[in-house]
């Protein structure tokens, strides 16, 4: 018999199958343990302090692009003083503390103002000797950390005296701009919480709270632990990991760390070994989750279940096949055989076993075996038929079902209201508060960038303002398009791609706004006011506008464990996301569409975040909204920033048991419906089939020639059925030719009576 053929395998697999689920079943749920910290807090205090870390370097490259950028458009003439661009390039920038003048070449200081700029220890010649921008530096100032940006003032170029006898060359004159700032706060959000950025050694540089944070006094180790799992993780890396410090009575400390490092090549902040350190106390939990007992029961019922099921195959099924497979090749070799051995075969009864199909076939082959020994002739069957084996595949499909049902939809249903503990939901209220801040930082720097521009392009030709817009795009990937508007809306200047607004409007100041409602990509722009030149009559209503690739805007939403995000305007329509959408769709989910209204934030209020555990047709949903802004130029937007993660993604208890159960119930089902399936196309259904043929036969017809279909049981059986069809016919034949009829002798007297 082949190896996937018969009714072994079928029953066998069954079984196995069964029990493995069952052992399985009972591993997942007896690995479920609950600490006095969740680890889903301990993994979202991770990805706060991974969060926070981003915003830092963040805000760290925009100032060093900004220092950058002011100084590039400096500009400078052959009569500027050292003391005159110094006091230019740094008055007017509040976050400057002090900066100084230094001729690269030498080293040698040209100018200095407000703040002493502490430069031991930083070789100024190396330092601008390369031809790429300079890193900012972190150094100790009054027992403070400072961080130096570095800039180069490129100057008109000029004649010198290379030599006394040559002739005169031109060369070109660079000063290195070098400002000291301290060092950014990080953004902290959810009270009770506290961020600090740490340099190498663990030592705090600038922490920020929030509410009542009181961190316990033996997590005092915790900001050194993890300087040095940051240290061992390797530079130019954004690695973050999470600490559990010591119990203090009903609270447990949870703490998170992660580099400010670059993750998409060499950055700004790589060479700075700094690390954002974030820590709160939580309640710890009192309650702890032990399924193991509902696991063994569990898995008990469904062995026991899948041997009962395997012996009720075996004794009705597989046991009376193999007997009327081994009584029908006796027959087949009595009916080919001569002699005693074909009288020993054919004088034994066929023994009926099972039911159904089983059954007729036994009463058609003890009608066959009469008709071989000439005592009968054709027997008809009635045709009413009883429950058969096609029966018999379903209620074990049913049997299984009894098991699996209640655990797909019953047994360890996660209550949507306390599967998802309080600080779980703290925890993706803070990272959605973050996203927010870290949207609105984009947004606010491309407006500052915008602005920034906007002061070299009065009084300058055609063709130097567009020289000047197309930098600016080549600068910023983020902006599409930049376009200057006259008076009445119309574009005068463009680069980039074809604008995609549709609302035509020459706005007063600047912000950030939408320029379209429709279509199949949201147009979010930023838009500037172009100052007057010095002399000339104002230029009211020009306004340069950066309409913002929306693609930049959703590669920031993405978060890891965030879930899904979306960026919505006041009417809760979407204009970007961390997942597919259509522009200007309503959220998937109304109550994700209540949780952005109920943060009240409204055009020119603060609002603030709100979350809940919302139930969706997956399971239990945590779901958070903020408002995009409190300040800045998006305040009068009133938009929301929505997150969705799914409580499956989330390490909690209940609904780790629920999604197990469910997965061990839908495995069972899955399986046993597919062992009954194979049992049903493999034996059952040829068996039907063979039953009416074996009856046919019986009933006279000794036309149709019986195909054995497959290399099993029901195979021989019918290969039998065949050679008794031929010794059969052979019979009529020679009764029909007027030979004898008798094929063998008349039994003896003795045989007849056993």
């Amino acid at each position: 018999m082949p190896i996937l053929g018969g009714v072994r395998p079928p029953v066998a697999a069954l079984v196995a199958l069964l029990l493995v689920v069952a052992t399985l079943t009972m591993i997942s749920l007896n690995g479920i343990h609950a600490g006095r910290v969740p680890q889903a807090v301990s993994d979202g205090e991770q990805q706060i302090a991974a969060d926070t870390a981003l915003s830092t370097r963040t805000t760290i490259d925009a100032e060093a692009r900004t220092v950058r950028r002011t100084t590039d458009a400096y500009p400078a003439t052959s009569t500027s003083t050292p003391a005159t661009v110094l006091k230019e390039l740094t008055s007017a920038r509040k976050t400057i503390l002090g900066g100084v003048l230094l001729d690269p070449r030498t080293g040698k200081l040209l100018s200095t103002g407000g703040k002493t700029v502490q430069l031991a220890g930083v070789n100024v010649v190396k330092t601008a000797s390369g031809h790429g921008a300079i890193p900012p530096r972190l150094v100790t100032s009054g027992g403070t950390r400072q961080l130096l940006y570095f800039a180069r003032v490129t100057l008109p170029a000029q004649q010198e005296d290379a030599n006394q006898d040559q002739n005169q060359v031109s060369t070109q004159r660079q000063w290195l701009l070098v400002v000291c700032e301290a060092l950014p706060a990080p953004t902290v959000y959810g009270d009770g919480r506290t961020a600090e950025v740490l340099d190498a050694s663990g030592t705090a540089l600038a922490a920020t709270s929030r509410g009542t944070a009181s961190p316990a006094a033996g997590d005092r180790g915790l900001p050194s632990a993890a300087a040095r799992a940051a240290k061992d993780s390797g530079r130019d890396t954004d690695a973050s990991g999470s600490l559990l410090g010591t119990a203090t009575g009903s609270r447990s400390t949870v703490a998170g760390w992660a580099q400010v490092a670059s993750t998409t090549g060499p950055g700004d902040t790589d060479d700075l070994g700094l690390v954002v350190f974030t820590h709160r106390a939580v309640p710890a939990m009192t309650a702890t989750a032990d399924y193991s007992g509902f696991a063994f029961q569990a898995a008990g019922a469904l062995a026991v279940l899948a041997l009962l099921l395997g012996l009720a195959l075996h004794f009705s099924l597989q046991r009376p096949l193999l007997r009327l497979y081994l009584s029908a090749a006796r027959l087949a070799r009595g009916a080919t055989e001569d002699g005693p051995t074909a009288w020993e075969e054919l004088s034994r009864p066929v023994p009926v076993h099972g039911f159904g199909e089983l059954t007729r076939i036994g009463r058609a082959l003890e009608s066959l075996r009469g008709q071989l020994l000439g005592e009968s002739g054709p027997q008809e069957f009635p045709a009413r038929r009883g429950p058969g084996y096609r029966a018999l595949a379903m209620v074990g499909v049913l049997v299984v079902a009894c098991w699996t049902v209640p655990m797909i939809f019953v047994l360890n249903r996660a209550d949507t209201a306390t599967a998802v503990p309080a600080q779980v939901l703290a925890v993706q209220q803070t990272r959605t508060e973050l996203a927010s801040n870290r949207i609105r930082q984009s947004l606010d720097q491309l407006y500052t960038d915008l602005s920034d521009v906007t002061a070299t392009l009065p009084g300058t030709s055609r063709a130097a303002q567009a020289k000047v817009l197309r930098h600016t795009l080549a600068e910023h990937k983020q902006y599409r398009s930049l376009y200057l508007l006259d008076r009445s809306g119309g574009i005068t200047l463009r680069v980039g791609g074809t604008p995609l607004r549709t609302i035509v409007h020459v706005p007063d100041g600047g912000g950030i706004t939408t320029v379209n409602s429709s279509g199949r990509i949201p147009a979010i722009a930023a838009y500037a006011q172009v100052p007057a030149a010095k002399g000339k009559a104002p230029a009211a209503g020009v306004v340069l506008f950066g309409e913002i690739d929306v693609k930049a805007l959703n590669s920031i939403l993405s978060r890891p464990k965030l879930g899904s995000v979306w960026v919505t305007d006041g009417d809760d329509k979407v204009l970007a996301a961390s997942v597919g959408y259509r522009a200007f769709q309503s959220l998937p989910d109304s109550g994700l569409s209540r949780l952005a209204r109920a943060t009240q934030g409204a055009p020119g209020t603060a609002g603030t975040a709100v979350s809940r555990v919302l139930r969706t047709s997956s399971g239990p949903s945590v779901d958070a909204a903020a408002p995009l802004a409190q300040s800045g130029p998006t305040t009068r937007l009133g938009w929301h920033v929505v997150t969705a993660e799914p409580a499956a993604a989330l390490q909690i208890p209940a609904v780790q048991a629920e999604q197990r159960t469910m997965l061990g119930g839908i495995l069972s089902l899955t399986l046993g419906s597919a062992c009954m399936g194979w049992l049903y196309v493999v034996v059952i259904r040829p068996l039907r089939s063979v039953a009416v043929l074996v009856e046919r036969l019986a009933a006279g017809d000794r036309r149709t020639v019986l195909h054995p279909v497959n290399h099993d049981e029901v195979g021989s059986v019918t290969r039998s059925l065949e050679l008794m069809r031929q010794a059969l016919v052979e019979r009529d034949r020679a009764a029909r030719s007027g030979h004898s009829a008798e094929t063998f002798p008349s039994l003896p007297q003795t045989t007849l009576q056993r």
